[in-house]
């Protein structure tokens, strides 16, 4: 990792968990059509994020991540894109009004299209096909022709991407935040449960605050009615990623404005791996997943790379261990970061390692 940087430099190492495309031909001109778009996020923005990563590894604010495990072309529509949005705006007002601290909001949304997986291929019944690896690659069904990935829908990623901003800034910025309405956030899923009581007497406590606020004159901050809200998605192809790689003209550094932050799985943390070598050379706030299988002497080598200036606002690390293996794994890991005094942001993801199979076979954590 000593070598310079370069937009294309991951190209020459090894790589994990990419789709093999029957014609590259297809694929170059796809990826030169997506590096001409416009990026779908901005370098202010990643910055300000940075800036927020800062002071939850500080200790003045929480991080709140949220979102679906993958994003699909058939479920997409307005009123998920609308639930998701009030879920995380519930959960961040709750947060919010119980500590006393501000609360980040990122969603996993507007990007998070691809799986990693761990075969190649799946079998049924006998027959083996490639993996699904989600729809930005191939389609769910298991047919022959679903599962030959396609870089027509790395077109189609970006423009429903493009889509999901587009609503995700109106809601945030268009009135639908504000803090005068925490009533009408209430979901139909959980209006008539213990959680919707629970949720009404937080609110009108909140509509209180807001009575005596506005009755001293203090009620017009745009805060108040606006918020901000910023996407994330797994780094995972990078072609994809690079084709929105821009130089900011403020400070001439490299975003990938694909997403405001972006993340390294656990399959694909390599320290001699091209994911590790894209992410480090980009200035997004940037995670990195943490798995039972992470030592102390890669963890700390992983965050000399990624984060050789020890910036509060640059890494984020996410712990995906599952509650049997935590309480063995991340004590000395957070031991060894805080030995070697490294700034990091400390993050949970309780989803991963935590998946029971019902009994209608569905995956549930």
């Amino acid at each position: 990792m000593s070598q310079p940087w370069s937009l294309d430099s991951w190209r020459a190492l090894p790589i994990q968990q990419q789709p093999h495309y029957p014609d590259a031909a297809h694929l170059l001109r796809v990826e030169q059509s997506l590096a001409s778009y416009p990026p779908l996020v901005f370098a202010g923005e990643a910055r300000e994020l940075r800036r927020q990563f800062a002071e939850v590894t500080q200790g003045r604010a929480f991080l709140l991540q949220g979102g679906d495990c993958a994003e699909s072309f058939a479920e997409f529509s307005a009123a998920k894109i609308r639930d998701t949005f009030k879920v995380l705006l519930q959960m961040a007002i709750v947060m919010t009004f119980a500590a006393g601290c501000p609360v980040v909001k990122v969603g996993r949304m507007a990007g998070q299209f691809a799986k990693p997986r761990s075969a190649n291929d799946e079998t049924i019944n006998g027959v083996t096909l490639p993996a699904y690896r989600g729809d930005i690659v191939n389609g769910i069904g298991f047919d022959e022709k679903s599962r030959v990935p396609d870089p027509e829908r790395l077109l189609q990623s970006y423009h429903q991407s493009t889509a999901t901003l587009n609503l995700l800034r109106a809601f945030a910025q268009g009135g639908f935040a504000d803090l005068h309405q925490v009533h009408k956030w209430n979901l139909d899923f959980i209006a008539n449960s213990a959680l919707a009581e629970k949720y009404s007497q937080l609110a009108d406590r909140i509509d209180e605050t807001l009575a005596f606020m506005r009755a001293c004159g203090m009620d017009s901050s745009p805060q108040l009615r606006e918020t901000s809200f910023f996407t994330a998605h797994e780094a995972l192809l990078l072609n994809y990623e690079e084709a929105f790689v821009r130089r900011d003209s403020l400070t001439n550094d490299y975003y990938d404005c694909s997403a405001h932050m972006l993340w390294i799985g656990d399959r694909t943390r390599q320290l001699d791996g091209a994911h590790v070598e894209f992410l480090r050379g980009v200035n997004n706030p940037i995670g990195v997943k943490v798995g039972p299988t992470m030592n102390t002497e890669e963890l700390i080598r992983l965050i000399d790379i990624l984060n050789p200036d020890n910036d509060p606002g640059r890494l984020n690390l996410i712990v995906r261990m599952g509650a049997n293996k935590v309480g063995d794994h991340l004590p000395q890991l957070i031991r060894a970061v805080e030995g070697e005094g490294k700034k990091v942001l400390w993050s949970c993801d309780p989803m991963h390692a935590n998946t029971i199979k019902a009994s209608s076979g569905y995956k549930t954590r």
